[in-house]
């Protein structure tokens, strides 16, 4: 199978984002193509390859086992593209770029405020952010797709750097009119009757919530899966029950006063925002800039949002 010399990066391109969609006419939008030239490069590309990429699905397409496996090597393909690209500009120096960055869903919540303060010290570099769960973002590392990713724990599935950028609390959180919501330093188990609404399972979340049960040797009486913190905080203010979420995740709730923070023992449950990239990548002047600006003013920037939230879950217990 002889198809390198016959395949063109503009196959490539418009396979990758063929794939991210799963729909040439989506694609064909993206690209500013018609879908009969999507459809025509994929074809091109197909025969190339000699296996079929696509398969049809109702009125969308799937990946075939082939266009699982390419999809990977094309998107590291186009990575090594861009990293050429970019390390040619940055001969320009540091002022001047573009970086990828991947954002775990909680981190969605206070990371635009820090590109935006990025943006404006550097005009001359162009931050591009994508959001997904923690298994697309080291898939996307992997692949070359990503410079860099913000997440809750140092990846040991991947070769990959994390550095702690701030500290990450977890706090429970109940409706406004909670009976408990002005108790100071009580027992967990006082809430062994309460629905704990949980994020879904392998999320980061979910993980922090169930070692925080185990450490207090707690069993909820029941516990509701959701698929996202707004899922839940909304399902918290309606009264459904409780939940432990990131402190980071709730700005507007305890801003309007429409969320309670439970005082119990044990809370906040600590964990550490890190950043993270790839050992093999080589992070030109733009993304080392980058990378320095989120260990230097992540934690600030969190602290002077939510301390004072804090330390309404920290005072002692009143004799």
């Amino acid at each position: 199978m002889n198809f390198v010399r016959n395949l063109t990066l503009r196959q490539l391109q418009i396979f990758v984002v063929a794939a991210r969609h799963l729909s040439y006419a989506r694609a064909a939008e993206e690209l500013h193509l018609t879908p009969p030239a999507v459809s025509m490069q994929l074809k091109q590309l197909e025969d190339n390859v000699g296996l079929p990429l696509f398969e049809r699905m109702g009125r969308g397409v799937a990946l075939t086992g082939a266009g699982e496996l390419l999809v990977h090597h094309a998107l590291r393909i186009l990575g090594e593209i861009k990293d050429a690209e970019a390390s040619l500009h940055s001969l320009a120096g540091a002022e001047s770029g573009q970086i990828s960055v991947g954002l775990v869903s909680t981190a969605k919540y206070f990371m635009p405020r820090l590109l935006a303060k990025f943006a404006q010290a550097h005009p001359g570099i162009d931050v591009q952010f994508t959001v997904g769960n923690r298994a697309a973002l080291l898939q996307k590392l992997q692949d070359n797709a990503i410079d860099l990713a913000v997440m809750g724990r140092i990846p040991v599935e991947i070769d990959a750097h994390g550095e702690p950028m701030a500290q990450h609390p977890y706090v429970l959180i109940a409706p406004a009119d909670h009976p408990l919501r002005d108790a100071r330093r009580f027992d967990m188990h006082e809430l062994r009757r309460e629905t704990f609404l949980l994020r879904e399972e392998g999320s980061g979340s979910r993980r922090v919530a169930e070692e925080m049960f185990k450490n207090h040797l707690f069993t909820p009486a029941r516990t509701i899966s959701l698929g996202s913190n707004e899922t839940i905080k909304q399902a918290v203010m309606a009264g459904m029950g409780i939940s432990l979420l990131s402190l980071h995740t709730l700005p507007l709730e305890l801003k309007t006063g429409e969320i309670s923070l439970l005082d119990v023992i044990g809370t906040p449950v600590e964990r550490t925002w890190y950043v993270v990239h790839m050992n093999a990548k080589r992070l030109l002047p733009a993304g080392m800039s980058f990378r320095n600006f989120l260990l230097e003013a992540t934690a600030p920037a969190l602290e002077q949002e939510f301390l004072r939230h804090l330390a309404n879950v920290r005072l002692p217990a009143q004799g």
